[in-house]
């Protein structure tokens, strides 16, 4: 099997297993819960996101990694990251903005994930071997980053019970 094609089996595999993992133990509990309460460990993954920084650094990734996917991907991650860490502090504290910033994080770390797939795939398109051991990340990660973006726009557009 080419690279293509072990990169593709690989992320259906990942959303696949993710998937099922979240109809069995993810959201049967967040899906009773109070929306702000089931946010927060929804957004909690993301504060790991400062692991794209990895595209950065030789010898994790190859020096023919186009920095034009390498450099973006990453600042983009660790900016989700950092919206992640205000996100759950906000959604703690319950502060009157939070659900307006659970939006700005979720659509920023949504478009992030996808623009790095776009850029990879297309218009920069990725040497899958030149990823190197950050070959997990798109792979492994990303589908369950993006699972969980569409749990929190699930909630977010969910109509908040009546008191």
């Amino acid at each position: 099997m080419n690279s293509e094609a072990l990169f593709g089996v690989s992320v259906l595999m990942s959303f696949i297993a993710f998937g099922i993992v979240t109809k069995l133990y993810i959201w049967p509990r967040l899906g009773v819960m109070d929306r702000e309460d089931a946010l927060i460990p929804l957004v909690v993954p993301h504060t790991f996101r400062f692991v794209g920084l990895s595209f950065l650094i030789p010898g994790v990734v190859s020096p023919a990694l186009s920095s034009a996917f390498a450099v973006p991907a990453a600042y983009g991650d660790l900016v989700a990251a950092v919206l992640a860490i205000i996100a759950i502090w906000a959604l703690s504290a319950r502060v009157f903005w939070v659900i307006p910033f659970v939006w700005v994080f979720n659509l920023w770390g949504t478009a992030d994930l996808l623009h790095a797939f776009y850029l990879g795939l297309t218009a920069e398109p990725v040497d899958f071997g030149s990823l190197g051991a950050a070959f997990f990340i798109p792979t492994v990660v990303v589908p369950p980053l993006l699972i969980t973006h569409g749990l929190i726009f699930w909630l977010l557009l969910r109509p908040k019970p009546k008191q």
